[in-house]
């Protein structure tokens, strides 16, 4: 039986580590002679060598005791690399645990294969020099700081055997989502969900400042995590034999404390909010590497940061230098003569899924399952009297979505930052609560509870996506919701998302992963009280902009729309998909057949609101989005009352980037049925729901450019819901007096009704300034049919 805490077991631990360190120091110089079995030559070396050195060998020296503790204790346990840019770390590890040759078998244990595992290291056509899809055992970004913790908070959710060893940089602790992470704690229950082990990494510095807490005192640090429910436990040094049986003494308490909270929770059904371990780390930036250079002190400080030897393949000056570093970790203790781990070291190493690299819930989840998904159509609204039925489309949408909870009850969960009840999702109340571990005030707090299946309990948008990307990275379900301009927050971070699974579609051996959900509600034409600051729809241009089959806009226009676009994204895979939704009263347009045909197709020529009869129009009215459906139809209204006559197509779009050429989206319709839709050169009214440009830009690579875009242009106060479409001539007078003037027969005949829309506009301006309200007319309008 192993003796975890012998000095033996210790000293060969220290081997680990060493190697971890050789490695991760041979992949930022090397390309060629990996085990300097001869003199270093210029070939050997980069051109450019390329990476980060201080952050990688205090984590080298954590991923060998968290292996230890794996073994010791036989838990399943995953890393997230949480400081910048140190790639290497899960490189090195997990090649000398035979992880990553098992991913990649042309990356062989030996001597060969150690020489292109240097190679590739930022290299073109090899590995990031941070943790990226590439690497195994990776499920966050290298160098995304500040989402490492929220990241391991997700994954746990829902894996109730499951440790996440999440590792901080005292950089990454100084972002503000890192910050509001130290809250997770209160949103894990020890039931039902697993664990995260934070350890803060503290080594002094950042990329040229020191760090906020690496000046805080142990006592200073000790209260800050006391006071938020952490357990704080302390290791500090720089000497690894000394530091072993402190670190595993630590490590022990830790993996013991959390098995403890986690029986005591599962035989007493008790949920009391736990003090749950973290460690606090501090080590020298750059440990084990130059001490000094240039008569400048290296190692501890922000010079230890990047490259810290100034050698590359044409100033070889200093390889002796290079050699004297890599030759201190002792390659001939730790490598065999063909290049293959000593079997003492490769000991350490845990085995099959229980090393940290090979662990199922970093490549796609556990046991990932579909959604059981109810028929949307049982949900679906009665428009038989189409434009007079007023629904909100949220709340029907959360019936829908309170049945998915029912049917999945441990692998889809609702994310989002205080709004759930805010967007009128009402139903999902009837079969779920907020999981919340914190005290609850009876009587005084609502749908709180230690186990459920929404998170919106903190006020942070990044801790709330965050969760949802790890959800679906390893395997399950859920949506994010979010008012529109807020989402401008995290859309970095749907960037970075995005990024990851673009690059993890091109590998074959990573699994797919449930998309990326968001819901966009609380819109720029609904914010009438909260005024211009929550005014932005930018997020669909931003998403526009990626690469178009990994991400999905759509936006439905009603209630039986929004339903029909559900199983398009409960069970989709591999994307980012963006619903722009409403959650006020609205007027309802579309049976469930023809919304279901809608968003099958992406949009339609909508027979009841056209007079064109199937021939060439005067005029194409197109929408996308719930405000501009309702005020096309209204202008469409106007337009036949004055002329009869007037040909006129509507269009209905729902799924926006159906829109682009083929020749940018695989998933676009062609140049023929564009122009079937939208005609070669009649002028074409869009109702848009977003920045006018995204629409300029999808008409650019088609045959017709006579395109009269109204979208949101950045006009926004404190107003009325119809004046804020007014602002930005998304309004039924600007678009029927927009359509007028597009049609040159109509110059003259045409003039009186441009001025009676100008009136109407006049009247509006003053009506909402003397009575705080829309015009009756506006607020009672419904749709008037055309037969």
């Amino acid at each position: 039986m192993t003796d975890y805490s012998s000095k033996e077991y210790f000293d060969n631990l220290t081997k680990f580590w060493r190697a971890a360190n050789y490695l991760s120091v041979g992949q930022l110089y090397l390309k060629d002679n990996p085990l300097l079995k001869r003199d270093l030559e210029e070939n050997d070396v980069k051109v450019h060598p390329i990476g980060h050195w201080g952050t990688i060998p205090g984590q080298n020296f954590l991923y060998a005791h968290l292996n230890r503790v794996i073994n010791k204790y036989n838990v399943n346990m995953f890393y997230i690399e949480g400081p910048g840019h140190g790639g290497q770390v899960m490189v090195s590890n997990s090649y000398l645990d035979g992880s990553y040759t098992e991913t990649y078998p042309a990356i062989t244990q030996d001597e060969e294969g150690m020489k292109k595992l240097f190679k590739q290291f930022s290299w073109p056509g090899g590995v990031a020099s941070h943790a990226a899809p590439v690497t195994p055992g990776s499920i966050h970004e290298g160098g995304e700081l500040g989402y490492s913790l929220a990241h391991g908070v997700g994954a746990i959710l829902d894996n109730p055997d499951q440790i996440a060893a999440v590792v901080i940089g005292d950089g990454e602790a100084e972002t503000g989502p890192l910050a509001a992470s130290w809250n997770h704690n209160r949103f894990i229950n020890p039931i039902n969900d697993g664990a995260v082990l934070p350890i803060l990494d503290i080594n002094g510095y950042k990329l040229s400042n020191p760090t906020l807490t690496s000046r805080m005192s142990d006592g200073d640090l000790a209260e800050f995590f006391k006071s938020l429910h952490w357990d704080p436990m302390f290791v500090e040094g720089d000497d690894a034999e000394k530091m072993n049986p402190e670190m595993a003494k630590v490590m022990d308490k830790t993996v013991e404390k959390i098995q403890a909270i986690q029986k005591n929770a599962r035989d007493n059904n008790d949920t009391t909010l736990p003090d749950w371990p973290v460690i606090v780390f501090r080590s020298p930036k750059g440990w084990t590497g130059p001490k000094t250079w240039d008569g400048k002190v290296i190692e501890g400080t922000f010079r230890a940061h990047q490259i810290p030897i100034p050698v590359d393949q044409a100033d070889m000056q200093h390889s002796d230098s290079l050699v004297k570093w890599l030759r201190s970790y002792g390659p001939d203790d730790l490598f065999n003569e063909d290049g293959s781990v000593k079997a003492e070291i490769a000991a350490i190493a845990p085995k099959g899924k229980k090393r940290m690299a090979a662990n199922p819930i970093t490549n796609g989840g556990i046991d990932p399952k579909d959604l059981s998904l109810p028929d949307y159509r049982d949900y679906a609204v009665d428009v038989s009297k189409r434009g007079v039925t007023e629904k909100q489309d949220m709340i029907v949408w959360s019936d829908y979505l309170r049945d998915v909870v029912k049917k999945n009850p441990t692998n889809f969960r609702m994310f989002g930052p205080d709004e759930t009840m805010s967007n009128r999702l009402y139903g999902l109340f009837e079969a779920t609560n907020r999981q919340w571990l914190d005290p609850i005030k009876k009587d005084w707090d609502e749908a709180l509870a230690p186990a459920g299946r929404i998170l919106d309990s903190q006020l942070s948008e990044h801790s709330a996506e965050a969760w949802l990307e790890a959800y679906t990275l390893t395997g399950r379900h859920g949506i994010f919701t979010s008012y529109e301009a807020f989402l401008r927050v995290v859309d970095s971070m749907i960037t970075q998302h995005f990024k990851w699974i673009r690059k993890a579609d091109e590998l074959e051996w990573r699994h797919d992963y449930p998309s990326l959900n968001i819901v966009s509600t609380s819109t720029s034409f609904q914010q009438d009280h909260n005024g211009y600051t929550h005014q932005d729809p930018g997020i669909l241009t931003h998403l526009a902009e990626k690469k178009p089959e990994f991400i999905r806009e759509y936006l439905p226009a009603d209630a039986n729309s929004l339903l029909a676009v559900s199983p398009k994204i409960m069970n989709d895979r591999q994307k980012v998909n963006l619903l722009i939704t409403s959650k006020q009263p609205r007027p309802q347009f579309y049976s469930i057949d023809e919304a279901e045909e809608l968003v099958d197709k992406g949009l339609g020529i909508i027979d009841w609101a056209s007079t064109d009869n199937g021939k060439e129009p005067d005029v194409v009215f197109a929408a996308a989005g719930t405000e501009p459906n309702m005020e096309s139809l209204a202008a469409i209204n106007i337009l036949h009352d004055q002329f009869p006559d007037l040909k006129i197509r509507f269009i209905n779009v729902i799924d926006l980037l159906k829109l682009q050429s083929p020749k940018l989206n695989s998933h676009g319709i062609s140049d023929e049925e564009f122009d079937h839709y939208f005609t070669k050169d009649k002028p074409v009214i869009f109702a848009f729901h977003g920045f006018e440009d995204l629409i300029r830009s999808i008409f650019f690579d088609r045959h017709n450019h006579n395109l009269h875009v109204h979208g949101y242009r950045e006009e926004g106060d404190i107003t009325t819901p119809f004046d804020m479409r007014v602002l930005n001539e998304l309004d039924r007078f600007h678009l029927a007096q927009d359509a007028i003037n597009s049609i040159p027969d109509y110059d003259e005949k045409g003039s009186e009704f441009v001025q009676e829309m100008d009136n109407e506009l006049e009247k509006h301006y003053q009506y909402i300034r003397d009575n705080g309200d829309d015009l009756p007319e506006v607020k009672n309008w419904v749709w008037k049919d055309l037969k």
